[in-house]
């Protein structure tokens, strides 16, 4: 039966998009947005791209323009989120205290930053980043150049942040664990170009390496120093270890929660008619039967679409195969499949590394699992993303050879394989 009244704790994509897609499916009950922060909902990629670097204003990051709310009666709680749920009763209480029945609930809190628990952590000049509050702010203190940068991570948000800070004119050093960045997500051979490109553009790697401490001056952060007691001067240091799911509103409500909030495919968690979506969602994926969870905009963005039609009843689940894309300097990247398939072999490249224009596929058992384009031509019909997300989902064994070669055509790939 459809609900007659929808709450959704979480003003980010992943919530906006289950409001929007409610709208547009016809549901006309009550849709009740609750969220953290005070802004409208907003698009994250952007803050660590195009909107750090000013290529893009405000319009970019809109979810829906501020009047969607009111004009398809849509109520939105900022700065007012759902404090606490009641499974048995249908209910939510607000910060400020307000409860409200419901008929379904989506949880889509999204994640909070990690933090390090170093000495000088809590220093003028040092933050992590997340928010668009984050962004506007790194951006001041970025535009100006000549200032002495240290990233503490050397993974996608802090290869982005370091390409924004040197393009900036700032002299930039960047921290981690890995031997190489992006090891751990691309493997070392594609880690090794991005860090190639980074220090083309002059940024300074340390790995591995840890921050054991950060010094600072009358309450400002002047150096970071590494676990080799290596000094290194920072004006600004941007903490970028990654996130942790928000599960709490979760855990209290006696849902399971497992690395995120456990679901099924149509993203039901554990208790009736509760949804979950977005980063804090561990969802059950139909292509591994195993369960997943991705911090990627286009999860949060598919999952607010299943989620909505799973709460009106109809038959939607979340199969997509996840996607996300990086801009770093004058490289421009795709990803779409499945990291923990790929992790363990190494990938075919079709193109050259050295060319900075290349397709990489990853097999499994002869099956392409996932792929990235960097630089590759998106005028050419079919595009490398619709191949490589073709191919994924087709499941079907594609020799090697074929992915690498240039001259067999993408559409012959398809036609073949898929």
């Amino acid at each position: 039966m459809t609900p007659e009244s929808i709450v959704i704790a979480g003003a980010g994509l992943a919530g906006a998009t289950a409001a929007r897609t409610l709208r547009a499916e016809g549901y006309a009950g009550k849709i009740t947005i609750a969220g953290t922060e005070q802004h409208h909902p907003y698009l994250r990629p952007p803050l660590s791209k195009e909107y750090l670097l000013g290529k893009a204003g405000e319009d970019a990051v809109e979810v829906a323009p501020e009047g969607w709310y009111a004009d398809n009666n849509v109520g939105l709680l900022l700065g007012n989120p759902v404090a606490s749920v009641d499974p048995a009763a249908h209910s939510v209480r607000f910060a400020d205290g307000a409860v409200q029945s419901y008929g379904a609930l989506l949880l889509a809190p999204g994640a909070s930053p990690r933090r390090l628990p170093v000495p000088g952590a809590e220093l003028d000049g040092v933050s992590t980043f997340r928010t668009i509050e984050d962004s506007r702010r790194l951006r001041e203190q970025l535009a100006s150049g000549g200032r002495n940068v240290v990233l503490i991570g050397s993974g996608w948000i802090g290869m982005e942040l370091a390409a924004a800070a040197s393009t900036y004119g700032n002299r930039v050093t960047l921290l981690g664990l890995e031997d190489i960045p992006l090891a751990t997500a691309i493997g070392p051979d594609l880690g090794s170009f991005f860090r190639t490109l980074h220090e083309d553009n002059g940024v300074r790697f340390r790995l591995p390496a840890a921050a054991r401490e950060i010094t600072g001056e009358s309450g400002k952060a002047t150096a970071v120093v590494t676990d080799t007691g290596e000094h290194l001067p920072a004006d600004i240091v941007v903490i970028a270890v990654g996130v942790v799911p928000e599960t709490s509103l979760a855990a209290a409500a006696g849902l399971e929660v497992s690395n995120g909030i456990l679901t099924d495919a149509s993203l039901r968690t554990s208790a009736p008619d509760v949804f979950a979506a977005g980063d804090a969602a561990n969802a059950l994926h139909p292509f591994t039967g195993e369960h997943h969870r991705s911090e990627h905009w286009s999860n949060a963005l598919n999952g607010g679409k299943v989620a909505a039609k799973a709460m009106l009843g109809q038959d939607a689940v979340l199969d997509v195969v996840p996607y996300f894309y990086t801009d770093q300097f004058d490289v421009s990247m795709e990803y779409s499949g499945f990291p923990s398939l790929a992790a363990k072999s190494a990938p075919v490249i079709r193109g050259s590394l050295e060319s900075k224009e290349f397709v990489a596929f990853w097999q499994q058992e002869g099956r392409v699992v996932a792929g990235m384009n960097v630089n590759w031509p998106r005028s050419a019909k079919p595009g490398a993303q619709k191949t490589i997300k073709a191919l994924v989902s087709a499941r079907t064994a594609v020799p090697a050879e074929q992915l690498a070669d240039e001259s067999v055509p993408f559409d012959r790939l398809l036609s073949e394989f898929s």
